[in-house]
Order: structure tokens, then sequence, then C-alpha cells
């Protein structure tokens, strides 16, 4: 457990950025400390939300495992802790696909988790 507790924070900067001269970002939350509640808001315009799905989330053994022995409600383990996902951004739904693409072309594991809703600037993940 000590190993993966201790792996070094990944450096995004190089990926993203050749993606952004490929697809238009609009926005970028790099999920640190805090969670999803506390940094994807700071990436979401006035009137809007993110609506995060859950099974698109890689689940890390390391996380059930902290959750299983520290009896962590699912709420604490989403506001601590980046559950696998080390930044996330905000393109136009036509343009999900090709940013995942370029990035996983880049060497990265991206996916699409979720969407921008109409809303009061919070997370739902379900």
């Amino acid at each position: 457990m000590g190993e993966e507790l201790l792996t070094p924070t990944k450096i995004y900067v190089k990926p993203v950025l050749s993606l952004m001269e490929k697809v238009p970002v609009k926005a970028v939350s790099h999920i640190t400390g805090g969670g999803f509640y506390e940094n994807v808001p700071r990436m979401l315009r006035p009137g809007t939300a993110a609506k995060i799905e859950r099974a698109a989330l890689p689940r890390m053994p390391i996380f059930s495992l902290l959750q299983r022995q520290g009896s962590i409600p699912d709420h604490d383990m989403f506001n601590t802790f980046n559950m696998g996902v080390g930044m996330c951004l905000a393109v136009a739904k036509e343009d999900a696909n090709r940013a995942v693409e370029e990035l996983n072309a880049s060497g990265e594991q991206a996916s699409v988790i979720g969407e921008i809703t109409a809303g009061d600037g919070g997370v739902e993940i379900c």
C-alpha cells in the first residue's frame, strides 16, 4: 500500500497542450486534494454543473481498500481523492471522441466520464 500511496503526481502539461492545438478545450481541472467536489466546480461557468458517471471512472484497487478499511462514505472518497482521475477537461460534446483519441494516442488513459449540464455549479456523481 505504501508503494501505491507514494506514486508521484503525473504531469499532464505536454499532452494537454498538444491536445489544445487540435481540439478546442473549454476548461481544465486538476483533480488533486479536494477531489471532484472542490476541483471540478472551478472549471464550470455560472449556471452549469457537472454530472460524473461513476461507472466511467477507473476503479483502482487502492481506493476500494482505503474505503473498506476506513469505513469511508462515498461522498468523502470523492471529496478527498481523485479516484484515479488526475485531470478533467471540458470540450464540446462533438469534440469528445477526438479529444479522447488524441490523449490516448499520446499515451494517456483518457475517457469520457460525464457531461456539463445546467445547474448551480455543483458536481453530481451518479
